[in-house]
């Protein structure tokens, strides 16, 4: 891939917030690093002390807790199919998690952390996206599950 296809596949967060309804402190995806259209997307999430959820998940050992960590893969995998039908949308469509299944943790995420969502599309089928998600922090799996949305018009 040369340096320009790669540029192209990166996204800031002004861009994301263009194709993702989530705002602070529920938009939990600070970078696209690269993406194929229908195919993979890379993004990440830089994990700070100053999020609101470690005030209580734990004040002794702050953790980021689990469900939070499949929240921000479901944003990634929503950030590969918005960018891939992006032409085709209107300003009402909205992406709906339907699912996520097999959901396995594998390693706490911790302050300082940089949480990596690497994102495949396995299927599309009757409207319903289904991928295959992981989560790393510094090349080691953090957590790993199956997520499930579709595009709705609101």
């Amino acid at each position: 891939m040369s340096e320009q296809q790669a540029e192209q596949g990166r996204t800031d967060i002004a861009g994301i917030m263009e194709l993702l309804p989530h705002r602070y402190p529920m938009l939990l995806i600070d970078r696209v690093l690269s993406y194929t259209p229908h195919e993979h997307l890379v993004s990440i999430k830089n994990v700070t002390i100053n999020e609101p959820f470690f005030v209580g998940h734990f004040p002794q050992k702050p953790v980021m807790p689990g469900v939070l960590i499949l929240e921000s893969l479901a944003q990634a995998c929503g950030m590969l199919a918005f960018k891939s039908v992006q032409d085709t949308l209107s300003e009402n469509d909205v992406l709906y998690l339907v699912g996520i299944d097999k959901a396995r943790f594998k390693r706490p995420v911790e302050p300082g952390d940089c949480l990596q969502h690497e994102v495949s599309v396995r299927r599309i089928t009757r409207g319903i996206w289904i991928f295959d998600a992981k989560g790393t922090v510094d090349g080691t799996l953090a957590a790993e599950c199956e997520v499930r949305c579709t595009v709705r018009s609101v």
